[in-house]
């Protein structure tokens, strides 16, 4: 509601802050609060109830609830009158959603966002849920407010018995195994995983279906270890299912969040960073494995819309597009048939066709998803032409479509940068680079490698987890340590230069001074050890991103075995040792633990290469996927263990270590290869 069209009639606290999501609200009648001591102690002091709602901005039905509640200056008059209201940004405090989000599931068994949760004065949860329409949002809260008013102390022991539930689900697993598993046990272990997996579709069975690349990164490393083909041929099905389906944006490259269907048709319209992140690492190294067209066509595609949309000028990678344009889900995304044909011309029937613009790839009210059911080489053979003409005509209609739809109105866009993400995406490149040998790639990572150490990171070696416009004001939590320290220990690995190991160890050695309990043997998730808001947690199980624990063991794995630093090899071997028995119950909530655990039961291999062409000599092993390997190379001399005393400058030589033992140096990467099983 405004009173012109310049000055928004309502403003609230939202006004100062840089996070997207928390400025949509700031024009609400609500009198929104951000999360901070000024809300809680006004709560504090006025005896108020603290209604805690979360979201982050491509959240559909976060702008729903906003529209019909949160905008309307009654609901708002109801809430500022009975509340202290804080609006939270899930992906800048996901300390705040863990707590809020554990209480939402251990009340009501399910949870999502928009998350809404009323709370003691203190923090304490007391009542929460996710999506309320209007009727039923001002309901509870008259309710609540009413209870609260006529029963303070019951309301007490109520969120004291809450509080104990979350402490609860916060404590540490208890250690259990000592040893890897059998060659026996893995394969029932691979045998419920592919029970899991849709066998017509890919992914998990049913719908919604989330691409998981965490689970996909472990099923290609189980299947190349363990030699397993029935893994490998599931786990193609789905890159190809899901780079066939309307997940995939077909036209611009990159992935949607998640498919409403069971057959990738429908997307959730709105694009994360870290789903694109993750997935161009899996299918490079699905190229890998493979060498099939397909995977590359997807990671160039997909890099190239991180690139062109979600990279900022200084090469800090944006957040998120939304769903939503126009005030309509997708629209930037479907296509009318008649609007097609004017854009394709004479090749429309083929292309309808190709893309399924018939009952097939319909939507709704007339329009369609641009949806593939059939590989170019068969459609080829059906169509009778030739596989470079087709992708010649594909390659045009890209541009076209390309073109048509850089009219429309672009999806909003979440423009902050995210430590833990963007490093994310610097892996995520790392692997695309050493696929394809492709610079741009390095290029790009390098770029945003250095901007996170200059932005993100203090003097005294303390990150910083978001930046928007020159602001970084939330501290880091462990998943932007762990995630920032496995990016640069990539980055060493391709490019030599141990300015990224150095960085990687400074991560390592501060993420164990703020958050390790030595007790549990694990890393706390927060800051602040048990003196965290309400409880600090560990993180642990592995989700559509990894669990920062997961990523903490892996870099501890793979620093240990660079540094020769025995003790971190052992803290992340049992570490993931603890979460075996975890594993072996729900291996798709424990994936990232899975693929150390692979690693602790086969040859891990450390390979060196010294000499005048250890680029070049790198470069050609990371054509091959090596998931049990890590690479130290250098042309200078070098005090590093896996370097020192090993360089000769007129010869470039490669030694294969394992077990602390090497094998004699060759010269060739062919040789290199064999020692590798």
């Amino acid at each position: 509601m405004k009173t012109d069209s310049s000055q928004p009639e309502f403003s609230n606290e939202l006004i100062n802050e840089t996070s997207p999501y928390l400025l949509q609200h700031a024009h609400n009648p609500v009198d929104w609060y951000p999360w901070g001591d000024k809300a809680l102690e006004k709560a504090k002091s006025e005896n108020k109830l603290l209604l805690i709602s979360i979201g982050y901005s491509a959240c559909h039905w976060c702008h729903v609830m906003e529209h019909e509640s949160f905008e309307d200056t009654e609901v708002a008059e109801l809430m500022n009158r009975n509340y202290v209201c804080i609006k939270v940004d899930r992906e800048e405090r996901p300390d705040i959603d863990k707590i809020y989000m554990t209480a939402v599931q251990l009340l009501t068994r399910q949870g999502g966002w928009p998350l809404n949760c009323i709370a003691l004065p203190d923090g304490r949860p007391i009542w929460g849920g996710t999506y309320f329409p209007k009727e039923q949002w001002t309901h509870y809260l008259n309710t609540i407010a009413g209870f609260y008013r006529d029963n303070r102390q019951k309301t007490v022991e109520y969120a004291e018995q809450l509080n104990q539930g979350i402490i609860q689900t916060s404590l540490a697993s208890e250690p259990s195994d000592k040893e890897t598993f059998t060659k026996k046990e893995w394969s029932a272990v691979l045998k419920n995983v592919v029970d899991d997996i849709d066998h017509e579709y890919g992914g998990s069975k049913g719908a919604p279906k989330f691409p998981m690349p965490v689970n996909l990164s472990f099923q290609l490393q189980a299947s190349h270890l363990l030699r397993n083909e029935e893994v490998l041929r599931q786990f193609e099905n789905t890159l190809q299912k899901m780079a066939f389906g309307g997940i995939y944006d077909q036209v611009g490259g990159g992935f949607a969040r998640y498919s409403v269907d069971e057959i990738w048709k429908v997307p959730h319209f709105e694009k994360m960073l870290y789903d694109n992140a993750q997935l161009i690492g899996v299918y490079a190294e699905a190229f890998q494995k493979t060498g099939k067209e397909l995977y590359r066509q997807v990671v160039y595609e997909s890099v190239e819309f991180v690139s062109r949309e979600m990279t900022s000028p200084e090469g800090a990678f944006y957040s998120a597009l939304d769903a939503d344009s126009e005030g309509e889900e997708g629209r930037y995304y479907i296509w009318s048939k008649e609007g097609l044909k004017q854009i394709i011309g004479d090749d429309f029937m083929l292309f309808s066709d190709y893309y399924n613009v018939n009952k097939t790839g319909h939507w709704e009210d007339g329009n369609y998803i641009l949806f593939r059911t059939e590989s170019d080489e068969l459609f080829t053979k059906e169509k009778n032409i030739e596989l470079s003409v087709l992708q010649d005509k594909i390659k045009n209609w890209k541009s076209k479509l390309v073109e048509a739809r850089s009219q429309r109105e672009r999806p909003g866009l979440d423009d902050k940068t995210l430590t833990s993400w963007n490093a994310l995406m610097i892996s995520g490149l790392v692997k695309a680079y050493r696929a394809f040998g492709e610079k741009e790639f390095l290029k790009l990572a390098l770029q945003n490698g250095e901007f996170l150490f200059t932005n993100q990171l203090s003097p005294e070696g303390n990150l910083l987890r978001n930046y928007k416009n020159g602001t970084s004001n939330i501290d880091g939590f462990l998943d932007d340590y762990a995630m920032l320290a496995e990016a640069s220990i990539s980055l060493f690995e391709v490019t030599g230069d141990s300015i990224w190991l150095t960085r990687a160890e400074q991560l390592t050695q501060t993420s164990f001074n703020k958050f390790y309990n030595e007790n549990a043997n694990l890393f706390y998730y927060s800051p602040g050890g048990e003196q965290a808001f309400v409880t600090n947690s560990y993180e642990t199980y592995d989700n559509v991103i990894p669990a920062a624990n997961s990523v903490m063991a892996h870099v501890l794995f793979r620093l240990g075995h660079l540094l020769e630093n025995r003790e971190w090899i052992d803290t992340a071997s049992r570490m993931a040792l603890q979460h075996q028995k975890l594993f072996t119950k729900i291996p798709g909530a424990f994936a990232n633990w899975g693929r150390l655990l692979l690693n602790l039961a086969n040859p891990y291999y450390e390979i060196a290469i010294s000499g005048p062409d250890a680029i070049k000599h790198s470069d050609e092993i990371n054509q091959h996927y090596l998931p049990n390997t890590v690479i130290c190379l250098g042309n200078e001399r070098s005090e590093l263990p896996l370097l020192k005393n090993r360089l000769e400058e007129d010869k470039t030589r490669i030694y294969v270590c394992v077990n602390q033992a090497c094998q004699l140096p060759v010269e060739e990467v062919a040789d290199a290869l064999e020692m590798i099983k």
